[in-house]
């Protein structure tokens, strides 16, 4: 006798005198069986499961379901370590031009401004000054560029050959408060006093305990030099901030030379008022005390926030 159970798109011809018992997950199957060898016939109530019972073959089955993949802890990817302090390493970012679009998203990071500008001012740096320095951990894959950890940006300060400014101080933010600053700062200090300057200079807003603990105290205000070259000479820079250059001499208008002009009748005019004194770029510091407590602070930025202007000598 011959049964047939009837889909659409598989035939599956099975003999059961040389075949096992077979259990089909799949509802398209079209089952012919041999009516001389025909067994006992179960149907699953799942996807019309057919079940072929034999007593001299063993049991084969056929699961639908989806297959299970279990994966080699040997070969699953690891989290990344957190750097070395050991291992860290501070370089010019004109040293290391492929790291400069690194370095600026770093710093945007946490001061967000044009990427284009960014590029821009980190493109000045020069062993001349300003220089930007770069605080570096090697990568977990040795064939890969260093990760740039940290960055800190080094002027010359106007009239004060033996001091520098140090600006735009900046860690990653998934590395902070693990003793990274403090290993820029002692890097960046090293390279100052290698290269002649014994003293350094800053600004901040809400990290002066941080900078108190590495040495510095208040300080007074101090103008960095946004470019130098060593074919300039210093006197030259102490021009910028007084008042522009006066008009060539055929245009000049003496108030003082030229004799006021007579009048039959009346007094003579009064002498011109005295010229303004020429405009500075850095303010007088206010009157009074200077205060010690680090929570005071005389100065205050752009924007009106209080600023604390300090000092170390390295």
């Amino acid at each position: 006798m011959e049964l047939i159970l009837s889909t659409s798109l598989a035939m599956l011809t099975l003999d059961l005198a040389c075949q096992p018992e077979v259990a089909l997950g799949f509802n398209l199957i079209t089952l012919t069986l041999d009516p001389t060898h025909q067994p006992e016939l179960i149907l699953s109530p799942r996807l019309a499961e057919p079940t072929l019972d034999s007593t001299c073959h063993p049991e084969m089955t056929f699961s639908p379901g989806p297959a299970e993949i279990t994966l080699d802890p040997n070969h699953q990817s690891e989290e990344t370590p957190a750097p070395s302090l050991a291992e860290l390493t501070l370089e010019p970012v004109h040293c290391r031009p492929e790291l400069m679009d690194a370095c600026a998203d770093l710093i945007n990071d946490q001061w967000p401004r044009s990427r284009a500008s960014r590029l821009h001012s980190l493109g000045q740096s020069s062993d001349a000054f300003p220089l930007c320095l770069l605080l570096l951990s090697p990568h977990p894959t040795s064939e890969a560029a260093p990760m740039v950890v940290g960055h800190a940006r080094l002027s010359r300060v106007l009239d004060r050959p033996q001091s520098l400014l140090v600006e735009t101080v900046v860690v990653a933010r998934a590395l902070r408060g693990r003793g990274f600053g403090r290993r820029l700062m002692e890097g960046l200090e090293d390279f100052a006093r290698a290269r002649g300057f014994r003293h350094l200079h800053l600004t901040t807003h809400d990290q002066l305990y941080f900078y108190a603990h590495l040495g510095y105290r208040l300080g007074e205000p101090v103008q960095g030099l946004v470019f130098s070259s060593q074919r300039l000479p210093t006197n030259l820079f102490r021009a910028f901030p007084r008042a522009p250059a006066p008009h060539p001499p055929s245009m000049v208008l003496s108030l003082t030379t030229q004799a006021a002009p007579s009048s039959p009748k009346g007094p003579p005019l009064p002498p011109p008022p005295p010229l303004p004194q020429p405009l500075t770029l850095l303010p007088p510091p206010p009157a009074g005390p200077f205060p010690q407590n680090l929570l005071e602070t005389q100065y205050q930025d752009l924007r009106g926030c209080p600023i604390f202007w300090m000092k170390k000598d390295i």
